[in-house]
């Protein structure tokens, strides 16, 4: 029987680009072409993946449509240590305020311990962002909860709804800056910043070719869960955030645009391969079925199941297809 692997999440570096991560802190480093490929052990049972780096105690089973891989307990415990869940008020290391932007009409503000830089905006997906200002937790909170209360932007945007938008993103980095330039404008005129924040100059910071999304083929469709002896195989066109894009064959349950091109990059004469020691998942081209799209894999589905290598082919994951449609973010805009 092949090895089974636990995946532990993807793991974003400014400098390095994304990583998957194995049980046991081993990385298997994404570069755009590679190809991968795992399936999920048939009559396998996805356990809770713990919380704050301890097992659950009880190997609790949870659902595979479950971004956060933990059940009621264990997802109790890691947020009663979170900062988002203000779980910790007395932190003392300085704090950045940034404004993200993650397709037209969804600007989002939020906070992140300056000693992380900008890795925090590359795991939420952020396709540009600047930073509002600099200081202590609780002032940096405040000034999130003013700009949320004062403008109307939310501290948080659905992921779903970020996917939703990819294919409408606008070709310059300008064009993508604008709506950040107009939030930041209207953010530093409010009144009731905390004096304690050192507020910072507008300086957009755009994304998209850290993500592999300039040039990159529109996606027609996302996992939207795991099973037992299910698979996928495909070659990354792009990573963003948690999900991985890839080029893939299409389940005949998506349908083909009338115009479907793949830039001949990412094909498989273009792939390379891992040793297979290092994960499941990594191996080299194979022919396609002429069905061929790019599919989205949240990489937060694969936590807590039993993952192995898996046979080229379609995709046999249960697959949800995108519909075309506008997002406009209520308010500012």
């Amino acid at each position: 029987m092949a090895q089974a692997w636990k995946c532990a999440g993807l793991r974003w570096s400014s400098a390095e680009g994304p990583a998957l991560m194995w049980d046991g802190a081993r990385p298997s480093p994404l570069t755009w072409g590679k190809r991968v490929s795992f399936g999920v052990v048939a009559g396998g049972v996805r356990q809770c993946a713990g919380a704050r780096g301890h097992p659950c105690p009880v190997r609790a089973a949870v659902s595979g449509r479950s971004t956060g891989a933990r059940c009621e307990e264990c997802a109790r415990l890691d947020r009663a240590h979170s900062v988002a869940a203000d779980g910790i008020a007395d932190d003392p290391r300085p704090y950045r305020v940034y404004l993200a932007w993650f397709g037209p009409g969804l600007v989002k503000a939020g906070i992140t311990a300056a000693e992380r830089g900008p890795v925090r905006l590359l795991e939420q997906g952020a396709v540009c962002f600047s930073w509002l200002g600099v200081g202590p937790l609780m002032a940096a909170r405040r000034t999130e909860e003013l700009l949320r209360a004062a403008l109307r932007v939310p501290d948080r945007v659905p992921y779903a709804v970020k996917r939703a938008v990819r294919s409408t993103l606008p070709a310059g980095e300008e064009e993508r800056a604008g709506e950040l330039r107009e939030v930041y404008g209207r953010a530093v005129q409010l009144s009731g910043w905390p004096e304690s924040l050192e507020r910072e100059p507008f300086q957009p910071v755009d994304h998209v070719r850290a993500f592999g999304l300039a040039g990159a083929p529109a996606a027609l469709g996302e996992v939207s869960e795991l099973v037992p002896g299910g698979s996928v195989s495909g070659e990354l066109v792009a990573a963003v955030g948690p999900d991985l894009h890839l080029a893939t064959d299409l389940p005949s349950t998506i349908g083909l645009p009338s115009a479907l091109g793949l830039p001949s990059a990412i094909g498989p004469a273009s792939v390379t391969g891992l040793p297979s020691a290092v994960g499941p998942a990594f191996d080299a081209g194979a022919p396609s079925t002429g069905r061929r799209g790019v599919v989205v894999l949240d990489t937060r589905l694969m936590r807590g199941w039993r993952l192995v290598p898996a046979e080229d082919g379609e995709v046999s994951f249960p697959v949800r297809q995108f519909r075309v449609a506008e997002h406009r973010q209520d308010g500012l805009f």
